[in-house]
């Protein structure tokens, strides 16, 4: 019986691979790669010369029982591109499954971007919350960030370079004015850390384009940040109702993320639309 190994891999720098992780590469009977091609390149440059086998989202589910029979005969590591496998990558039902089948599946730790972000952040790295990608669909991912609002952990948020600013936007809505950082490219020749407020880094990439890999981190809850106040609730309002949906919906909806009583929310918009004149 082989044994499935989760084999860490740079996630930049070719520097940054484990003595343990190049033994275990050199002695397995193959190596399943999310990018064969990507794959290669670290193995040439580190002299070793594998059986490889391609693992990656779109066949994950179609490969497991070629794997699984390799496994009945020798042991098999498993890499990503970059970082650790199975933590944002394809391998959860490869480990899953192995399991099942009586095999043993041994982790080789090594880089991974979300823990390298971490500690280099600044924020409180006693308790933290990753969440991978932030959702493509603004409702969605709007939703996911009211559903940590109240979280007193550090967040981590994954983030491609064309969605940055809009996901940027959408934190500073829902989570308020909070302290945040974004780390760029870990461990590559433009690596850099941006630290601030979420104001400030929406500010930063006003004026300049996302380029690269992001990560962000976000402070987490205080007791004074539960409740928004009557200003922030009515600029909201101002800015986001339509009129598309009632404001009994609307009421809810802002309730959610807000802290407040959908009833009283509803009393008050209420209020604001007579204010203004659109209600006869």
């Amino acid at each position: 019986m082989g044994i499935l190994y989760l084999v860490a891999t740079p996630i930049g720098n070719l520097e940054d691979i484990t003595l343990r992780a190049l033994r275990v590469l050199r002695e397995v009977s193959l190596v399943a790669a999310e990018d064969t091609r990507q794959t290669k390149k670290l193995l040439t440059h580190y002299g070793i010369d594998k059986p490889l086998i391609s693992y990656y989202e779109h066949n994950k589910l179609s490969r497991l029982q070629v794997i699984l029979s390799h496994l009945q005969e020798g042991d098999v590591a498993l890499v990503s591109d970059a970082g650790t496998p199975g933590l944002n990558d394809p391998g959860y039902e490869l480990v899953k499954s192995a399991i099942e089948h009586g095999f043993r599946v041994c982790p080789v730790p090594g880089p991974a971007s979300p823990i390298a972000a971490l500690v280099g952040s600044g924020l409180p790295t006693d308790a933290f919350l990753y969440l991978g990608y932030l959702p493509r669909k603004q409702k969605d991912r709007r939703e996911r960030i009211a559903q940590i609002r109240d979280e007193p952990y550090t967040v981590l948020f994954l983030e491609t370079p064309h969605r940055l600013r809009d996901s940027l936007k959408d934190l500073l809505d829902i989570l308020g004015n909070r302290s945040a950082v974004i780390a760029r490219e870990l461990t590559k020749i433009h690596e850099e850390f941006l630290r601030g407020t979420l104001h400030d880094l929406i500010q930063h990439f006003d004026q300049t384009q996302p380029l690269g890999e992001f990560i962000i981190l976000v402070a987490g809850a205080s007791k004074l940040e539960k409740t928004w106040n009557e200003e922030q609730v009515l600029e909201v309002f101002q800015r986001e109702f339509t009129g598309n949906i009632s404001l009994k919906t609307f009421a809810e909806q802002i309730a959610q993320v807000s802290g407040w009583k959908k009833n009283d929310l509803y009393r008050l918009f209420l209020e604001q639309k007579k204010n203004q004149g659109t209600i006869k």
